[in-house]
């Protein structure tokens, strides 16, 4: 639930809230997305209003394709779970077991048309997951008949040398299998994935580490085939005309981006969305920082831009120097801008600095920021002002303060440091405006002074513009106390909801609806098959119009296990003498890579296993270390660790 500032909602449209339309733009580039990280099919379905209320033409979906199951199935993003195993394929077909399955991603798409949002796609033609026989037959036989043949005969090792093209395009990238995208046969598999994704009602696609998959006049393995998948990609989808295709290429050595603006259309402009997250984190936000796109002589209205991607946040630290006020701040400078397209990453939902998971759930929406009044007062103005060219300033020479304003129809002004008294040059024709982002600010231009009787606030949002403005009725909103802890140990455990905007919602609960109002409590007990219980919120504004959330709270027990303690197994008489403790965490580590540590025969024929390090929460696993015809207890998932315990097996 958003508070403070953040708590003036997105609005609702009086007028075109009875057709379920909004003021969205008709075209993507005109508009924003909505990058709906780890958000399923039905998340986003149920949450279109949502999306539509806070002004986003657009929503990206994460990997729809079939992809590695990791951990049985656990939907944690990280831990029992993990967000990026939809970026390791394992087929090209639609419908994952984290997403959700092909019909969920059309009647999403239909949900979709009926707000006016695109839809546009993440896809991975560069690599599948480095787990081989996951891999479907139908993809090995669409990519030469073998394994071998289906990656770029560089596959055998990874990349190195990040400026030796021919590395880059034919290694592997972090030890996934690099594909070779030139084959033909491969194409036309990859393609009619493309064409489904597009009969469903995918309206663009962004391409997965695209400057891994070679251009035009790259150099090419020895293997009679061209690098020409980008112009099977591109040319080859159905109604290419009208898609919005742009690829990922992280800038830094040897990128060839202005080469992949040209072959693609589109790419994204991550070393822009460095300097941005710069600019707000050190209150230098002078229009210097801001009049290079870092894209060479490319068209700047062909690029991605954003202030952070799931990259940043999730590979690098930088995502840290930002809060969500701050994330705020540079979002309203790239979308009132003219140039880019811009896209906002979708944080996990209540996640923060001290804790980058937040609830920690694949499948539910991302945190509440993306339906802030200042997000989607900035989106609605960049549709308003898609024909109007920009002119960036800093008021008074004052580098913590940035307006840009948009012919003479209107401005947006961004205060990162301390209170300022509005006395700013303008452009903007005369006459008073009011705030669009608290609804009740004036201002005025006369002359070309803008003047305000209030003070500028610390970390405000200003937008302004009349023409093209339409009002709209603060939408409802639903959550759930910022304290809640979405983990725990017990067998129930109460859930605080918080509503505005709405005198009464509903919540849905082992299969019962009730309806409750803000600051209510109610008891949430585990499930008896599950460890996650799962309550789902909605409420109505004056206009009938929906919106949505899902909190899953997960019940489980954490616990250590110290330096020194020791666990024994009794051997089943079928198995081989060398018995071995593979013991690993949630979080990734292991006391060895599989099959784990040789434990020691005691006396009694029991086998030991004593613990050499610290571990939170550890699961293990006991195994003969065969290769072949091995066994193993448990066969799934590891057993919770309880030091001086001995383990058989349960048959």
């Amino acid at each position: 639930m958003l508070t403070g500032t953040a708590a003036a909602f997105a609005g609702c449209g009086k007028e075109q809230a009875d057709d379920g339309k909004f003021q969205l733009a008709e075209k993507v580039a005109d508009g924003a997305i909505l990058q709906a990280f780890c958000w399923n099919f039905e998340t986003i379905k149920r949450s279109m209003a949502d999306i539509a209320a806070a002004g986003f033409s657009a929503v990206q979906t994460s990997p729809i394709n079939a992809c590695l199951e990791g951990e049985d199935g656990g939907m944690e993003l990280y831990g029992d779970g993990k967000w990026y195993y939809h970026y390791q394929p394992t087929d090209f077909k639609i419908g994952n077991y984290q997403l959700g399955s092909k019909e969920e991603f059309t009647e999403m798409c239909a949900e979709a048309d009926k707000y006016g949002i695109k839809v546009l796609v993440d896809v991975i033609a560069n690599h599948t997951t480095p787990q081989y026989d996951a891999i479907a037959e139908d993809l090995i036989q669409a990519g030469g008949g073998s394994l071998e043949l289906l990656y770029h005969k560089n596959n055998s090792k990874d990349i190195t040398r990040w400026d030796d093209r021919l590395e880059c395009t034919t290694a592997k990238m972090g030890g996934l299998p690099d594909i070779n995208t030139e084959r033909p046969s491969f194409q036309d598999y990859f393609m009619e994935f493309i064409n489904d994704s597009i009969a469903c009602g995918a309206d663009g696609f962004r391409y997965d580490t695209a400057k891994h998959i070679g251009l035009p006049d790259d150099p090419k393995e020895d293997d009679g085939f061209t690098n020409n998948f980008w112009e099977r990609a591109i040319n080859g989808a159905d109604n290419h005309e009208n898609l919005f295709i742009y690829g990922e290429v992280l800038q830094g050595g040897n990128d060839k981006l202005a080469e992949y603006i040209e072959t693609i259309g589109r790419t994204t402009a991550s070393t822009y969305g460095g300097k941005v997250r710069e600019a707000i984190g050190t209150n230098n936000i002078n229009t210097a920082m801001f009049n290079d796109y870092f894209i060479g002589s490319s068209d700047p209205s062909r690029i991605v831009t954003w202030v952070e991607s799931h990259d940043n946040y999730i590979n690098d630290s930088s995502w840290m120097t930002l809060d969500k006020e701050r994330v705020i701040l540079g979002w309203a400078i790239i979308t009132a801008r003219k140039g880019g397209t811009p896209l906002f990453f979708s944080r996990p939902y209540m996640s923060n600095i001290d804790n980058i998971w937040g609830m920690n759930r694949i499948g539910p929406q991302g945190d509440d920021m993306y339906k802030d009044a200042r997000v989607s007062a900035v989106n609605f103005f960049r549709t308003v002002m898609k024909d109007e060219e920009e002119k960036l300033s800093n008021p008074n020479s004052d580098s913590t303060v940035l307006m840009v304003e948009r012919g003479t129809k209107g401005a947006v002004i961004v205060n990162t440091k301390g209170e300022k008294d509005v006395d700013f040059e303008t452009s903007l024709k005369d006459g008073t405006y009011t705030d669009r982002v608290d609804r009740t600010t004036e201002y005025t231009v006369k002359g070309g002074k803008l003047t305000c009787e209030k003070k500028l606030p610390e970390n405000a949002v200003v937008v302004l513009y009349n023409d093209g403005y339409q009002e709209y009725a603060p939408c409802a909103n639903t959550g759930v106390a910022e304290d809640t802890p979405f983990l725990t140990g017990g067998d129930s455990t109460e859930l605080k909801l918080t509503l505005a905007n709405a005198e009464e919602g509903t919540y849905t609960l082992d299969g019962e609806t009730k309806t409750f109002k803000d600051g209510d409590t109610i008891t949430v007990k585990k499930p008896s098959d599950s460890e996650v219980a799962v309550v789902e919120l909605s409420a109505e504004n004056e206009k009938k119009v929906p919106t949505y959330e899902r909190i899953e709270i997960t019940f489980r027990e954490e616990y250590e296990i110290a330096k020194g303690d020791t666990v024994y197994f009794e051997k089943p008489d079928d198995w081989e003498d060398k018995i071995y403790a593979y013991v690993y965490d949630r979080a990734e580590n292991e006391n060895a890579v599989w099959p784990g540590k040789e434990m020691t025969k005691e006396d009694d024929g029991r086998y030991s296993y004593r613990m050499t390090r610290k571990w939170k929460s550890p699961l293990i696993i006991f195994n003969d270390g065969a290769y072949t015809d091995s066994v193993q207890y448990p066969e799934g998932k590891g057993l919770k660790v309880e030091a001086d315990k001995t383990y058989t097996v349960e048959k």
